[in-house]
């Protein structure tokens, strides 16, 4: 996980940094990348995680084979020496190959599988559970995958669950080898069913009775050449379930008659085997009228059908010309032998100058007899004696018992593949057996799941698919899940908004020619605006200036007309003159500022182009 997280900052950091190297990539740009880096590094995680084939439960098991090398399964299981008893030499043997190898197509890398290699051969393999299943308060769990990758001819794929005893020998495992359940696809002509069998142990006698399931499915899966995860749940309160793919195909009880064949329990009465029919009883519902009779007029001898006695001979009938004659463009083959083959005669075809008008012997059509009756038969009536369908009479049932929890089977011991093929390849994996339904469902949803999806027609499926367990296994996915998701909408409201370009700059370094934008004119009549704006201001400003100046330049005037007329009306000596006032000095320092504050504020008119470089600094 954190190689993983790793990799992920890698291809963020990588996408920051070029960010920087590219002083004109975009806020899009960068936005787009960093969803893509998401993207990929999520698809990486469940990829990673499709990588490992091989599930580990996560519960208790009594058996589990994933068959992760050749040399653990010779170690494990045991191939059958046996002979079929009463076939013939040459096929009783149980000789056929078997292969751990992975899939011909479409397999997941590293997973390894149990193939069956040979043809019309019989094959026997088998192996032990790490302890013998009991059938007391936990429900007995069953599943495997298969997957026919050249379809199936004739031949089935069930697995039989070896019962437990001292005496169980696996090398000898043939047909007749005691077992407790077989399950299963079979297919072979009119066959195509999923097996479901159990052996019935008799209270009774001690005797094991075969009961087949009434309810099985159809095995349709064979032929598509995918890999199928077959399940059997047996419960202790009896019933059962039959999943494909994690889906339920059928169901039922093993109490119920219309389930099983023939049922656990017997029936409590049953017809009296020496009881039969009296001589005297009548099953006929309905007899003959005896006291009807045949009327005078009915003549069973007269003909279905008579000549018309109304036809007449056309006048154009030609009674000389036959009605098929030889055909006169035939001839007879170089290769006639007359000696072997007789003498050659032309083939006959209809004459043609029969076309138009009749040829040959004239006779009148046949029509219905209007007097025939056919044979007299006695009408029917209820019959006065009749008693009804006899029926033996019903006595207890000597066999009679009642198992009312037939759950509790013999133990297990082993599974076994004791098999007839047509098909070659066919390939099983991931045998399960355990009490826990939950852990049935954990390994196929780590192992057959990633198989269909990388087996699947959709892609989309199989990659959602993966994304959901990759998370589910790892809750700290979620995260990046979700922000996979926000940063399209992020993207998208960036894209809405205005976000000023970089590309100038650019087309300034490379000279290349550069669309018109329509943002970049609406920039222009903004700056085109407001420099019309401050020239105005600039103007008032100026005249504001120039009033200024015009008054203090009329003030200086008057004060050196009455400077000079002081000095022609007063002769009197410098000494004995007036100072000049405190609030002239002020005065003066006044305007003296002001003519300071409107040089200051003088604007200083720019062009645009200095305006824009300065906006763009």
């Amino acid at each position: 996980a954190g190689t993983k997280l790793s990799h992920v900052t890698d291809l963020c950091s990588t996408a920051c940094t070029a960010r920087v190297i590219r002083t004109m990539a975009t806020k899009r740009q960068l936005l787009c990348t960093f969803t893509v880096a998401v993207c990929l590094s999520t698809a990486t995680f469940a990829q990673d995680d499709d990588v490992d084939p091989i599930p580990v439960p996560s519960g208790n098991y009594l058996l589990f084979e994933p068959f992760t090398s050749k040399q653990e399964f010779d170690n494990r299981w045991v191939l059958s020496d046996a002979k079929k008893d009463g076939a013939e030499d040459e096929i009783a043997k149980y000789d056929g190959e078997w292969a751990i190898e992975e899939a011909q197509e479409n397999g997941l890398p590293g997973d390894l599988g149990l193939s069956l290699k040979s043809k019309a051969k019989h094959h026997g393999v088998s192996v032990r559970l790490d302890r013998p299943f009991e059938f007391r308060n936990a429900p007995f769990v069953m599943q495997y995958d298969i997957k026919f990758q050249d379809g199936q001819e004739c031949g089935g794929a069930y697995v039989k669950l070896l019962s437990h005893s001292d005496s169980l020998d696996l090398e000898e495992l043939q047909d007749k080898t005691p077992y407790t359940i077989m399950f299963g696809p079979d297919k072979c002509g009119d066959t195509d069913k999923i097996h479901f069998i159990f052996r019935h142990k008799n209270p009774k006698t001690g005797e094991f009775e075969e009961k087949h399931s009434k309810r099985t499915a159809a095995a349709s899966f064979i032929n598509d050449h995918k890999t199928h995860v077959y399940t059997l749940i047996i419960s202790p309160d009896n019933t059962y379930e039959i999943l494909v793919d994690q889906e339920v195909q059928t169901s039922g009880s093993l109490l119920s008659d219309e389930d099983f064949t023939p049922p656990v329990n017997p029936p409590r009465e049953i017809d009296d085997p020496d009881d039969s029919k009296p001589s005297d009883w009548d099953e006929r519902e309905k007899i003959p009228d005896p006291d009807a009779t045949k009327p005078d007029d009915w003549d069973e001898d007269a003909p279905a059908k008579i000549p018309d006695p109304d036809a007449t001979k056309p006048d154009d009938w030609n009674d000389d010309e036959p009605e098929y004659v030889d055909d006169p463009d035939a001839s007879k083959p170089s290769d006639w032998d007359e000696e072997e083959d007789g003498e050659w005669e032309a083939p006959q075809i209809p004459n043609p100058k029969c076309q138009d008008t009749g040829c040959g012997p004239w006779s009148p059509p046949m029509i219905n007899n209007p007097a025939f009756k056919g044979k007299w038969r006695a009408p029917m009536i209820d019959n006065p004696n009749y008693k009804g369908k006899w029926k033996p009479r019903r006595i207890p049932n000597p066999d009679f018992f009642e198992d009312q929890n037939p759950f509790k089977m013999t133990s297990i011991g082993a599974i076994g593949l004791e098999l007839w093929s047509m098909s070659n390849n066919i390939l099983f994996d991931n045998f399960l057996v355990t009490a826990d339904c939950s852990v049935a469902s954990q390994v196929a949803e780590d192992s057959w799941r990633k198989k269909a999806a990388k087996e699947g027609g959709s892609i989309t499926g199989g990659m959602v698919d993966s994304l959901l367990d990759a998370a589910q296994e790892r809750p700290w996915l979620w995260g990046f899940y979700a922000l996979a998701l926000v940063l399209p909408f992020v993207l998208l409201a960036a894209c809405c908004c205005r976000v000023k370009s970089d590309d100038v700059g650019e087309a300034k370094k490379t000279d290349e020619p550069q669309p018109d934008d329509p943002h970049k004119d609406d920039e222009e009549k903004e700056e085109k605006e407001e420099g019309k704006e401050e020239e105005k201001e600039e103007e008032s400003k100026g005249e504001e200036s120039e009033g200024k100046e015009q008054q203090e330049e009329a003030d200086d005037k008057s004060e050196r007309r009455e400077g000079d007329e002081n000095k022609e009306d007063n002769d009197e000596p410098k000494d004995l003159q007036d100072p000049p006032s405190e609030e002239k000095a002020i005065e003066a320092d006044e305007e003296e500022e002001v003519e300071g504050e409107a040089e200051e504020e003088a604007p200083v008119r720019k062009s645009p182009r200095k305006r824009k470089a300065r906006k763009e600094t």
